[in-house]
C-alpha cells in the first residue's frame, strides 16, 4: 500500500498540493504551529524551480515565517526540512540562502505517474475545482457592420481556449456573442448598403458621411440584389432602406458565424441587443436603478449616478431623444446576465479600445447589488500585422481589412489559434505572416505537432512488429531525458488549475512547446525501438513512456483547438 506521499498523482491532485501539505505538516512537526495560531497572514507557495541544481520545486515560506516568528529564516527552513520525511515523492531536501527549501523529487515516484496518465487518458489534467459553477464568457461581440478581421481573432481564440480550460476544471461554461444590432452604427451600416444597392441599380446615390466604404459592402448589396425580386422590396425609401439594411445585417451575422466556426470558435448563444429593448429587460433594469435612487434627469436625458461607486463621471443611459446609449444597454445586458439568468460569474473579453469602459463596469456591480468578484474583465491589446518588413494598418470604415477568412487561407487554423493564444492578453502582439507560414522546427506549431506525429509513427512501428509493452519494467527509465520528460508531464494538472484560477491561458502553449521540446531531446538521446535484443526491455518501457507523452500532447492540442496529426 502507498502512503499519501508515496502514491502517484490521483484525479484532482497536483504536485503543488502534495508538497504544500508536506510543508504544512513539517511546520506542525517543527512545533511552529502554536506560535502561528494567531496569524493568518501566511500561505505556503510552492514554485517550480528554473534550474535543476535548486531542485524540482521550492518554497520561500521560511522568509514569510521569519517576520511572524522573529527568527532567522535559515533556522526556520532547517527546522522544517528536518521535520519532513524524505520518502515517497521526495528524494532529497536542501536548504539554500536566504531561506529557501528545495525539493528533489524521487525518480521512483515520478515513474509511477506514467501508469496514472495512461489510466486517466484524455481526462488527465482535469479537475473539479469549478464544482459546476455557472460561468458565462462573452467574447468577440464586434459590431456586425463588417467582416471579422485579424484583430478580432485574438479575442476569439482567447475566449475559446479559456472556455475549454474552464470546462476541464469542472465549470459549467456558457459562451455568448453579444450582437450589437441596435444604435447609430447600425443605422450608418443600413445607409451604406442601401446606397450601394441603389448604385447597383444604376440609381444615383451618395454614400453617407463616415459610411462603411469597404468592398464587402458592394458584395453584400450585390447579394441582396440576387436574393430578392423588385416586388419583395418596399417602394418607399424609408421601408426599402430598412428592408435592405436588415437583410444585409442578417447576411453579415451569418458570415461572422461562419468565419468564427472556420476558426473552431463556437457559441452557445447569440444574444441580440435589440432583444433587451423588445423583451422589456432594458426597462426592467432602468426601474431597478430608479428604485434605488441611482438615476437623475438632466437636460432631458436619463443619467446613472455611477460616480457614487467610483466611476470618473456619471453616465447617460437614455438620450434626450429617447434612444438608449451604449452605457444604457450595457447595464441592461449585465442585469440580464447576473440577475435574470443568474450566472455565478461572468467574464467579459474586450479589446484595448474598451479599456476606458472598465470603471463604469466596476461601478455597475454594487449598483446592481452584485459582488464585484462575479465580474471579470480581460483586456487584450490590439494586433499589428507584419508581412515582410511592412506593417499593415486596419480600418473597417475605410475598407482596409485583413479578414479572418484571408488569414486562415494564408496560414491555417492551427497556426492562427496557437499564435494568438501564445501571448499574454496585456502584451502587444505582432503577427508575422511570413514566420507563421514557416514549416520548420522554428515554427512552434510545426514543432509541437511533429512531436505528436513522431510518437504516432513509433507506436505504429511497435504495432506492426507486434511489440507488446503493457507489461514492462518502468524502473528501467533512468536517463536524464526520460526523467525530464516525466517531470514535464506531471506539471499539467497544476498548470490547468492555475490557468483556470488566474484566467491566463497563454501559459498553455508555452508548456506544450516545452513538453514537445523535452520529447524531441529524449528522442535524440534515447532510441525507443532498438534492434539490439539486449535493449528489448528498455524499448518496451520507452514505448509506454511515449504513449503517456502522446496523451498529454494530444490533451494540450485539443484544449487549444488544434489538430493532433498522426503523420506529417
Amino acid at each position: 500500500m502507498f502512503t499519501e506521499i508515496e502514491r502517484p498523482l490521483s484525479k484532482n491532485q497536483t504536485v503543488n498540493q502534495i508538497l504544500k501539505q508536506i510543508v504544512l505538516n513539517g511546520i506542525q512537526s517543527a512545533n511552529f504551529s502554536d506560535s502561528l495560531k494567531s496569524s493568518s497572514s501566511f500561505d505556503v507557495q510552492i514554485e517550480k524551480t528554473k534550474s535543476q541544481k535548486n531542485g524540482d520545486y521550492a518554497t520561500s515560506i521560511s522568509l514569510k515565517l521569519s517576520k511572524i516568528l522573529n527568527k532567522n529564516p535559515m533556522e526556520i527552513a532547517t527546522s522544517i526540512s528536518n521535520a519532513i520525511e524524505t520518502k515517497g515523492i521526495i528524494k532529497n531536501i536542501e536548504v539554500a540562502k536566504p531561506g529557501f527549501i528545495n525539493f528533489f523529487l524521487s525518480e521512483k515516484w515520478l515513474i509511477g505517474n506514467i501508469e496514472n496518465i495512461l489510466s486517466e487518458g484524455s481526462n488527465y489534467g482535469n479537475s473539479n475545482i469549478g464544482k459546476n459553477s455557472k460561468i458565462q464568457i462573452e467574447f468577440v461581440s464586434v459590431n456586425p457592420t463588417g467582416p471579422i478581421h485579424i484583430g478580432h481573432a485574438r479575442g476569439a481564440i482567447l475566449g475559446s481556449v479559456l472556455a475549454n480550460i474552464l470546462k476541464t476544471n469542472g465549470y459549467d461554461v456558457f459562451k455568448e456573442y453579444y450582437i450589437n444590432d441596435a444604435g447609430n452604427q447600425i443605422e450608418k451600416f443600413y445607409e451604406s448598403v442601401y446606397a450601394r444597392y441603389l448604385q447597383n441599380k444604376k440609381i444615383q446615390a451618395s454614400m453617407p458621411e463616415d459610411g462603411y466604404q469597404g468592398e464587402y459592402i458592394r458584395e453584400i448589396a450585390k447579394e441582396i440584389s440576387k436574393s430578392f425580386n423588385e416586388k419583395d422590396i418596399p417602394s418607399d425609401k424609408k421601408n426599402a432602406k430598412l428592408f435592405i439594411g436588415e437583410a444585409a445585417l442578417n447576411l453579415m451575422i451569418e458570415n461572422i458565424k461562419n468565419d468564427l466556426e472556420s476558426l473552431k470558435v463556437f457559441y452557445d448563444n447569440w444574444f441580440s441587443e435589440k432583444s433587451l429593448l423588445n423583451d422589456g429587460i432594458f426597462s426592467e433594469a432602468l426601474d431597478f436603478l430608479n428604485n434605488k435612487n441611482l438615476t437623475k434627469t438632466k437636460d432631458g436625458a436619463k443619467w446613472f449616478t455611477s460616480t457614487k461607486f467610483g466611476d470618473t463621471k456619471d453616465k447617460v443611459l437614455i438620450r434626450s431623444n429617447g434612444t438608449p446609449t451604449y452605457f444604457g444597454t450595457d447595464v441592461a445586458y449585465h442585469y440580464s446576465k447576473l440577475l435574470k439568468r443568474n450566472f455565478d460569474q461572468i467574464i467579459d473579453i474586450w479589446g484595448a479600445d474598451h479599456q476606458g469602459h472598465v470603471p463604469f463596469m466596476k461601478s455597475m456591480m454594487p449598483a446592481l447589488n452584485v459582488d464585484q468578484e462575479r465580474l471579470k474583465i480581460l483586456i487584450y491589446q490590439l494586433v499589428t500585422i507584419k508581412k515582410g518588413s511592412a506593417a499593415i494598418r486596419l480600418s473597417k470604415r475605410k475598407g482596409e481589412i485583413v479578414t479572418l477568412k484571408d488569414l486562415i487561407e494564408e496560414v491555417g487554423v492551427d497556426v492562427c489559434r496557437y499564435f494568438f493564444i501564445s501571448k499574454s492578453p496585456e502584451s502587444q502582439m505582432e503577427f508575422d505572416l511570413d514566420y507563421a507560414k514557416n514549416e520548420s522546427k522554428e515554427n512552434p506549431v510545426y514543432y509541437i505537432q511533429y512531436a505528436h506525429a513522431r510518437i504516432c509513427s513509433i507506436l505504429e512501428v511497435a504495432k506492426e512488429t507486434k511489440i507488446q509493452f503493457n507489461d514492462c519494467d518502468l524502473s528501467l527509465l533512468s536517463h536524464e531525458s526520460e526523467i525530464d520528460l516525466i517531470n514535464k508531464m506531471i506539471l499539467l494538472p497544476d498548470l490547468m488549475q492555475n490557468i483556470a484560477s488566474n484566467l491566463s491561458p497563454h501559459h498553455l502553449p508555452h508548456y506544450t512547446l516545452d513538453l514537445a521540446n523535452s520529447f524531441h531531446v529524449f528522442y535524440q538521446n534515447c532510441r525507443v525501438i532498438s534492434e539490439d535484443k539486449n535493449d528489448f526491455e528498455i524499448s518496451k518501457s520507452r514505448l509506454k513512456l511515449i504513449s503517456a507523452t502522446k496523451i498529454v500532447l494530444a490533451k494540450c492540442l485539443e484544449i487549444m483547438g488544434m489538430d493532433a496529426p498522426q503523420a506529417m
